[in-house]
């Protein structure tokens, strides 16, 4: 297919893409069901292709949004790379163990963070590998994201459902202190994503509620959780922009990439101060609503 992009759709789509990946109403369903509502047939047909340059334009603006995720955390991200170095050099006096033995006293507690995101982001890159062709070729269609969309809703107001009955004064792990296990179960949460329609930061955020994170933390958890696999993702796939794909869209590319960054840093400015003291409902509803009018659109 002849590739054709215009400005306004990568500007469109990268303002889309950065602001649905960190809220909770998934961007790859609403990169499927936008184009199909704003009737962009250039890009609606060539979606579920297995090689499309609107597949290439999507991995510019994950590269976009991962940034502007950088540029947001990068203190903490300064932070915690500082623990590693603490902690090999610890690792010089206590042994190689310590680098990997969570419930070691001599773990510096920046190093254990870094260190559960690490285990964290694992399932889902082994997934993605393995799932996310096959799933994109028979999922990335306007109705099966709408139904997704729907089904993501409910996700949400179940999870805070679970959430609300742990009663008001329940006591909440720090996601510093979270196990093995429930990082890794956390992490996990992220492959629902693959289907377009569920939001890795929504799915995310509920499996961190249900294992007794608050709402601040499960949403940063998440948040920095998303950062190195959706930048390491877009890196991986980022030489077919450069490959014949890339022809005629690249300009057009970076144009998004820059406002799904921008987008992405207002978004996530945004949501770590809402859930400071909100909930995942008002989204919730929002996608059911959405998802619902998309399925009755697109049937």
């Amino acid at each position: 297919m002849l590739a054709s992009l215009t400005y306004l759709q990568a500007i469109v789509m990268g303002l889309v893409q950065g602001i649905t990946e960190l809220f909770p109403v998934s961007s790859l369903g609403h990169g499927v069901l936008l184009p199909g509502l704003l009737g962009w047939h250039n890009l609606v047909s060539s979606q579920s292709q297995a090689e499309s340059f609107f597949l290439v334009f999507l991995v510019g603006l994950h590269v976009g949004t991962a940034l502007g995720l950088v540029v947001f955390y990068r203190a903490t991200w300064i932070k915690l790379f500082r623990g590693l170095l603490r902690q090999l050099a610890a690792s010089r006096r206590d042994g190689l163990s310590s680098l990997w033995r969570l419930s070691t006293p001599t773990m510096d507690g920046d190093y254990r963070l870094l260190f559960l995101l690490a285990l964290g982001s694992i399932p889902v890159g082994v997934a993605g590998v393995l799932l996310e062709k096959p799933l994109r070729e028979l999922f990335a269609k306007p109705l099966a994201a709408a139904i997704f969309l729907t089904a993501n809703g409910v996700l949400l107001l179940v999870g805070e459902r679970l959430r609300s009955g742990r009663g008001r004064h329940a006591r909440y792990e720090k996601m510093a202190t979270l196990s093995g296990r429930h990082a890794i179960a956390i992490g996990s949460a992220q492959i629902l994503a693959l289907l377009a329609g569920i939001s890795r930061s929504g799915a995310t955020m509920v499996a961190g509620l249900t294992r007794g994170l608050d709402h601040e933390d499960a949403a940063n958890f998440s948040f920095l959780l998303a950062t190195p696999v959706i930048l390491l993702a877009g890196l991986y796939k980022l030489p077919k922009l450069l490959g014949p794909l890339g022809h005629g869209v690249r300009t057009q590319t970076l144009v998004g990439a820059l406002f799904a960054g921008v987008a992405a840093y207002v978004a996530v400015r945004f949501l770590t101060r809402w859930f400071t003291t909100r909930t995942l409902n008002p989204f919730g509803i929002y996608c059911i609503v959405a998802g619902l009018a998309c399925v009755v659109r697109f049937a």
